[in-house]
């Protein structure tokens, strides 16, 4: 018996780029587990190549897997993965506020444009700009969600995967230091609401080679787990 293909068309808007070009990767993943499951159980999505903007691209659900492809290059595919992302631990909004002024990204930001985590103005970019928290190994930012990020229902999963994303290659980065996101698992708990305050932290978890590691989180005011993610970074040659 074989399984029917779902396709649909998926172009991404230039507001959503995260290196010159190019896709924000985490925009990316939260997008494809919203098809995949709507990202309430773990997806791990992994990109095989970068996505371009403003094209047309061909988005593909099959059973348990959905890819994202331009003609017959494959460019990312996502899985679930039986498993349940907790995160690094929670800061309090006003600590991960105050870590900000410490956020490499304002010495040297080698994206400054980045939905996420570059320089663009308020209500247009997210604006996550992650710096130390004395006394750990974590990092932190206050996330004030604009209410030009929410649609309809809500806040959607490819802001929330966007916000886990460049937070976890900026536990690892020293100003002007780069890599590329190759694989983000996310897992979506909890609703965020647009105008609302939430602590996002992440911690580095490992390097290997040109491979560098790090999980992140979204916490709600109280401490309650809103979403959580684990990357893999590949940092250039």
């Amino acid at each position: 018996m074989t399984t029917a293909a779902l396709q649909t068309v998926l172009t991404v808007p230039q507001r959503f780029r995260g290196p010159e070009g190019v896709a924000n990767g985490g925009w990316i993943a939260g997008t494809m587990a919203e098809v995949l499951n709507g990202g309430r159980s773990a997806v791990e999505v992994t990109l095989h190549a970068p996505t371009p903007l403003e094209t047309e691209l061909r988005l593909e659900h099959v059973a348990n897997t959905v890819s994202l492809s331009r003609g017959d290059d494959l460019l990312v595919e996502a899985i679930p993965v039986a498993e349940d992302l907790k995160g690094p631990g929670f800061v309090p909004f006003n600590d991960a506020a105050r870590a900000e002024a410490g956020f490499a990204g304002f010495k040297a930001h080698p994206f400054a444009e980045c939905f996420a985590c570059g320089l663009r103005e308020p209500g247009d970019g997210l604006r996550i700009f992650p710096g130390p928290v004395a006394g750990s190994d974590l990092v932190a930012a206050g996330w004030r969600v604009p209410f030009t990020v929410a649609g309809e229902d809500g806040v959607p999963a490819s802001i929330i995967g966007a916000v886990l994303d460049c937070i976890t290659g900026w536990a690892h980065f020293g100003p002007g230091e780069s890599a590329l996101l190759g694989r983000l698992a996310v897992q979506i708990h909890r609703r965020v609401h647009p105008g609302g305050r939430y602590s996002v932290v992440a911690r580095p978890t490992g390097r290997d080679g040109r491979k560098m590691f790090g999980e992140s989180a979204i916490y709600e005011a109280d401490g309650t787990l809103v979403a959580a993610a684990r990357a893999t970074w590949i940092a250039p040659r």
